[in-house]
């Protein structure tokens, strides 16, 4: 298996890589926006029809082909993955149930 992924081919180019990365997250935000607002606790965390499940398969293949068509770079899985939840944590996109709520708070 041959190294593919930008980072782990040039790993000391990391201001390409964080101007990659910040990208991707706006991306997904942008992406949010095309879709109605999606219940993120409730159904099971393995149900690959979860609508949250299927978002996120759909949207990390997305985002790796616009990184190869706008920046020619092979994001690693872990990169795609880590700007998609800084995504979803920005976002106000994504709902909670009450009862998942810290009752602390």
């Amino acid at each position: 298996m041959a190294i593919r992924y930008d980072l782990w081919i040039d790993p000391d180019d990391t201001e390409r890589h964080r101007a990659v990365e910040a990208d991707l997250e706006r991306y997904f935000v942008e992406r949010f926006a095309d879709y109605p607002h999606i219940r993120l606790f409730g159904d099971d965390p393995c149900d690959y029809d979860a609508p949250f499940n299927r978002l996120y398969d759909a949207l990390i293949a997305r985002a790796d082909d616009y990184c190869e068509r706008q920046w020619r770079y092979a994001p690693s899985p872990v990169q795609l993955n880590q700007a998609f939840f800084r995504a979803v944590a920005r976002s106000n996109k994504f709902l909670r149930d009450p009862f998942d709520a810290d009752p602390n708070r």
